[in-house]
């Protein structure tokens, strides 16, 4: 049974205040913890990771709970890699092996899974998370074992730890974007909601700011806890706050979306006066909500299925013939996808799964993506494309807007003060994951 999700665990795992990432990172130089068997130095898995033929990875998502609509995919999207990669010839000469565990939409779940795969089954990295609260829930874990993370969606910034790959969004890669467009083309007056946990209000922390900073407008701010469908209330204060129109900046996760977007079709609140940007829909949740809700209304992403590249339409193709023809394919599909291919050529280019060498070759590591080319800055983030899209009847995105290139990544928020100049280098040489300078 899906343990339950109280406020209680929201506030203990996903706390929004900016104080809890840098909290989180401090713990980057704590000591590893010791065990009552003996085991190899922190930072280097077990033998045990590379043992036989194989070398083994962990996948660590919510196969069960709320976030089960998103994250089940998500693991398709890592598997159909690993298969491309064993049927190419594996990794030094190795097939790769996935141990798959469920973090069944439950923060402490994941902490334990986590510890599990590193201890218990020796992998030699983890591809996972979902929410900011799982991550954050993972983040301490691997930060006392100097392990490896692999994590593929979207995220509110505010973070640059040394053991983990963000190989979605920064906040200026999708989230200040999204506004500046909106802004552009929609109007200034925002009402934002969002679930009741750490991506949703440190996200609207950084909107807030942008909007002030810009001549944009808050006019209301809302949250659900995680899985909740009781929008009526909140939709009740959109119409009483916006009687005209104006934005909505949507930032709720899970099975919220659903109730969400058909309560705003019936409360007669469509995308001509209510245009709703969502930045956790994407192509597979609007697949299940229905493409009749969501008509007309944007979604912000570095990927959509619609982008036209030859290495997308090899992707997409690859998905459906591995999974069917009725799939789609989404932006966390997609950096998922990328992450374990870049963990891949990292492996290859440090010829070991060793972690320190692994995680210095991966920096700089280019990768001809699905979205376009990507490339591992010295901050543990891809430089990536951001991309706009409109939602149309067959439930696909019309992108109506696309940068020039490859937005790099910025971690640390530059419209919140107590971020503002901050950097993240964790090269050889570089200074760390938080620093005043360029």
């Amino acid at each position: 049974m899906t343990k339950r999700l109280d406020r209680r665990k929201f506030l203990i795992y996903g706390s929004a205040g900016l104080g809890t990432s840098i909290l989180f990172n401090a713990c980057a130089n704590n000591a590893p913890t010791t065990s009552q068997s003996p085991s190899p130095a922190a930072g280097s898995p077990s033998p045990a990771a590379a043992g036989g033929d194989t070398i083994k990875v962990g996948i660590l998502h919510s196969l069960s709970g709320t976030m089960a609509i998103s994250e089940k995919s998500v693991v398709d999207a890592e598997q159909l890699a690993i298969e491309e990669i064993n049927k190419a010839g594996g990794v030094l000469g190795k097939q790769i092996e996935a141990v798959v565990e469920d973090g069944s939409s439950d923060w402490p779940t994941f902490a334990e899974k986590t510890k599990k795969l590193i201890d218990q089954d020796k992998v030699a990295t983890i591809f996972g998370c979902w929410t900011s609260a799982s991550r954050k829930a993972v983040l301490p874990v691997v930060e006392e074992k100097k392990f490896m993370l692999w994590y593929p969606v979207q995220y509110e910034g505010q973070e640059c730890s040394q053991n983990i790959f963000y190989t979605g969004a920064a906040p200026n890669q999708q989230i200040e974007p999204a506004v500046e467009w909106l802004l552009k083309n929609k109007g200034k007056d925002f009402y934002l909601v969002g679930s009741d946990y750490v991506f949703p209000r440190t996200a609207n922390t950084i909107i807030k700011a942008q909007l002030q900073a810009k001549g944009g407008k808050t006019v209301g701010e809302d949250y659900l806890p995680l899985g909740n469908t009781e929008v009526t209330p909140i939709i009740t204060k959109i119409k009483a706050a916006l009687p005209k129109g104006g934005v909505i900046f949507n930032t709720l996760n899970g099975d919220s979306n659903v109730a969400f977007f058909k309560q705003m079709q019936g409360a007669g609140l469509g995308p001509d006066k209510y245009p709703v940007m969502s930045v956790s829909v994407a192509e597979e949740e609007v697949k299940a909500i229905g493409p009749s809700y969501l008509k007309g209304h944007y979604a912000s992403w570095n990927y959509f299925q619609t982008v036209d590249t030859p290495a997308n339409k090899k992707f997409v193709a690859a998905f459906k013939a591995k999974y069917g023809a009725e799939r789609v394919v989404n932006d966390p599909m997609e950096a998922a996808y990328i992450a374990v291919y870049i963990w891949k050529q990292a492996v290859e280019k440090a010829k070991t799964i060793e972690l320190e060498a692994v995680r210095q070759a991966a920096l700089g590591q280019t990768f001809d993506a699905p979205e376009g080319k990507v490339t591992m800055e010295n901050s543990h983030h891809l430089s990536k494309v951001v991309r706009i899209g409109e939602v149309q009847d067959d439930g696909m995105f019309k992108i109506v807007y696309e940068s020039k290139g490859a937005v790099k990544p910025l971690p640390w928020n530059q419209f919140v003060a107590e971020t503002k100049g901050y950097s993240c280098d964790w090269s050889t040489g570089g200074k760390g994951g938080k620093f005043k300078g360029a």
